[in-house]
């Protein structure tokens, strides 16, 4: 079998920490892998990025459906297509929403 194994894990985890993307970090006895800078997004420019391309398939759609009533297209199925798109990316982007609430409030609560 040539899948990860017990007997060349310990190879894997050996060249895990060679990559040119992390770097390594041994901290009160316990090792550390810690992201390099270089090409590495936030979670906030992540969430700004999600955020505008739900609000660009929104735009799509709204064109889309501006020009099915006023008759410049006649193609039904690609409108749908494209406010079907628009509405899970939404939804999607709603349930993100509520979960990193929720995350907050969970944090919130936590004693020091």
């Amino acid at each position: 079998m040539d899948g990860l194994t017990i007997s060349n894990a310990s190879r894997f985890i050996e060249n895990a920490g060679t990559s040119a993307t992390s770097t390594n970090k041994l901290t009160d006895g316990n090792f550390q892998v810690l992201p390099s800078s270089e090409g590495q997004k936030s979670f906030a420019d992540t969430l700004k990025e999600a955020i505008g391309n739900v609000n660009e398939l929104q735009k799509e759609s709204d064109l889309k459906i501006e020009a099915l009533a006023t008759g410049k297209t006649d193609d039904i199925a690609g409108v749908m297509l494209t406010t079907e798109k628009a509405e899970i990316a939404l939804r999607a982007m709603v349930q993100v929403r509520n979960k990193i609430i929720d995350a907050y409030q969970d944090i919130m609560k936590m004693q020091v």
